[in-house]
């Protein structure tokens, strides 16, 4: 695995950027970058229910073979408690596609006083970190890649603010070379923020056909 602090924060300069939800930036120059705006919280629906089962390939000495992943891919909607685990189609830039499974394991929220490096942008922000471990189901060649995941505030909407990059307390983590393999496995911690005096007990991922409309939750 590979820290992504350098390349974030290089991208950025000293520090990542942070646009509230209206509009108007806390700071620096109002680029959104790859986080879209808040959405509603799905209607509840049942967690880890079949809708595909992944397939991967491989070969051996008799030749060419196909192995069947057992897994279940989570519904788009499903809502689930922080430590359940979701099986989901998975691309990664144009060449890489796989299945994998993610475990939100913590939902923390951290102090002000973390975000010293980012300067008068973070006024008023609280960071929020979200530890996942991500783990290759379907046995493709998923390297180098990396996982979004956003906060959520108590009413099920977007936190109003985008932040990218890491601190001490949350290091953003890709996979590494040999994460290629069924069962290969990685732990990141992606960092959110919401405002000061409101809380972010909830994630979800929204990438993907059917995700993006209807992501999957966990809640704390």
């Amino acid at each position: 695995m590979t820290h992504a602090r350098g390349a974030l924060l290089t991208a950025v300069g000293a520090a990542a950027l942070l646009l509230s939800a209206c509009g108007s930036s806390t700071g620096g120059v109002a680029t959104p970058g790859t986080t879209t705006p808040g959405t509603t919280t799905p209607a509840a629906t049942t967690s880890a229910e079949t809708s595909a089962a992944a397939t991967s390939t491989g070969k051996s000495g008799a030749g060419e073979m196909t192995a069947e992943v057992s897994e279940d891919v989570t519904k788009p909607g499903s809502k689930l408690k922080v430590g359940d685990r979701a099986v989901v189609p998975f691309k990664y830039g144009t060449t890489k596609t796989g299945t994998v499974a993610i475990t939100v394991t913590a939902i923390e929220e951290g102090a002000n006083a973390d975000l010293v490096k980012f300067g008068d942008k973070a006024k008023g922000i609280t960071p929020v970190y979200i530890r996942v471990t991500v783990e290759n189901v379907g046995g493709t060649d998923l390297s180098h890649s990396s996982l979004s995941l956003r906060a959520l505030g108590a009413d099920g909407k977007g936190t109003g603010v985008i932040i990218s990059g890491d601190t001490d307390q949350c290091e953003s983590e890709t996979a590494g070379k040999d994460f290629t393999k069924a069962g290969a496995k990685y732990e990141t911690c992606v960092l959110q923020g919401t405002r000061e005096g409101t809380k972010a007990p909830s994630a979800s991922y929204n990438n993907g056909d059917g995700y993006d409309k209807s992501p999957i939750v966990w809640q704390g």
